[in-house]
């Protein structure tokens, strides 16, 4: 209720903007923020905006192309399937500014080199993406967010004339590096990435494809030139505020690799002690065969079912089998079908794919799961020389 309320005021206050024949003055300036890496998740990759300057008018607002609504209707399951509109949001600079000052996130300015025109150009064009009826877009976390609407929205007042240059250091990469150079690769947000997102994402990013994370478009402007005068794109570039550095403590001990490591040798164990007593503990195959039958579900739906394009061509399927749900009631069975030993063998065939896909680069996955894909090695080859006596 009360970011419905600060809406309308803020809208109010545009209108007002509009009643005074939404003129800039010579003195105002357009800018592009940046701000850096927050503590969580979804903050990890930064964040873009506009800043619209006006010390004649009395003007300072920001608008950014981040913002959702949570009372959307079906809001999860529309986020789930990849179709939830984000908004594009405005706010007045010093609440912005205060709001990630409190998050301790390292806030960037660079002043955009554009003619009255060109600013007047973008203001209204902003002016008027702000009205309720043009404010949603379809979110895509590679080709269309935060940061991609900021390289779009600043060429629409120089008619495509923007050309962006290779920034200093510039190597190309993948969209996962390029994602996970952001995270601690042993973190469960890394995992969960690995997990969710499949191999499109292993293919090298075109140049202007970086821009897809704030901090590249931050890197890209800095250098970019405009078509004809040949002039920077960015007339200054200001650090309005620079974060904190605060000691984060390791959290080993709760990570993916640890947690999985503990779980895989407890797999282990428990296969030694059948080894030597020639018996099954079922309890463990039934939950083995379980979670990677729903984790495989849950990947296929991704894929299939979802609008997402990183969650296609998941090689993930290759550990987490589906099938795996369907076969649990032979592990029951004293004299399982024969059937049941062949696709054990399958089983392990398919986790020596992954390993090779791993090694080739088709899709880098989760290093979290090392420890888990042994364990299942070690349990599958010990399931088919125990169900294989028993034919």
């Amino acid at each position: 209720m009360q970011k419905k309320l600060l809406f309308l005021c803020l809208f109010l206050f545009v209108e007002i903007i509009q009643g005074q024949q939404n003129i800039l003055s010579e003195q105002a300036e357009i800018s592009v923020l940046t701000i850096g890496a927050g503590t969580s998740l979804n903050d990890a990759f930064g964040h873009s905006a506009f800043r619209v300057k006006d010390p004649v008018k009395g003007a300072d607002l920001v608008f950014n192309y981040g913002v959702y609504d949570f009372e959307t209707p079906n809001f999860y399951l529309k986020f789930a399937q990849g179709k939830l509109n984000y908004l594009i949001g405005f706010n007045y600079y010093e609440d912005f500014f205060e709001a990630y000052i409190s998050q301790n996130r390292t806030i960037q300015e660079q002043v955009l080199n554009l003619s009255s025109v060109e600013k007047q150009k973008l203001f209204d064009y902003l002016l008027n993406n702000i009205k309720p009826e043009n404010r949603g877009y379809l979110y895509d976390f590679f080709y269309d967010n935060c940061a991609t609407k900021i390289k779009d929205v600043t060429n629409i007042p120089l008619n495509n004339a923007i050309v962006f240059k290779e920034p200093k250091d510039f190597k190309e990469q993948t969209f996962r590096t390029l994602i996970q150079n952001n995270l601690n690769n042993n973190s469960w947000g890394s995992f969960g990435i690995d997990i969710a997102l499949g191999s499109v994402i292993d293919r090298k990013a075109k140049t202007e494809d970086h821009m897809f994370l704030p901090e590249n478009i931050y890197k890209f402007f800095e250098v970019a030139t405009i078509k004809g005068n040949n002039e920077s794109l960015v007339k200054k570039s200001n650090v309005l505020y620079k974060k904190m550095e605060i000691p984060t403590p390791t959290q080993f001990l709760g990570s993916p690799i640890f947690v999985f490591g503990i779980f895989g040798l407890f797999i282990l164990y428990i296969t030694y002690n059948d080894f030597k007593k020639q018996k099954q503990t079922i309890w463990l195959d039934v939950t083995l065969f379980s979670i990677t039958g729903l984790i495989g579900v849950l990947i296929l739906l991704l894929w299939f079912a979802t609008d997402h394009k990183g969650t296609h061509q998941n090689y993930n399927l290759l550990w987490a089998f589906a099938l795996n749900i369907l076969v649990i009631g032979q592990l029951f069975k004293q004299k399982p079908s024969r059937w049941f030993v062949k696709y054990l063998k399958l089983l392990v065939i398919l986790l020596c794919l992954l390993t090779l896909h791993w090694f080739m680069g088709v899709q880098v996955f989760a290093i979290g799961l090392i420890p888990l894909l042994i364990a299942l090695f070690v349990r599958y080859i010990y399931l088919i020389k125990i169900h294989s006596q028993r034919l």
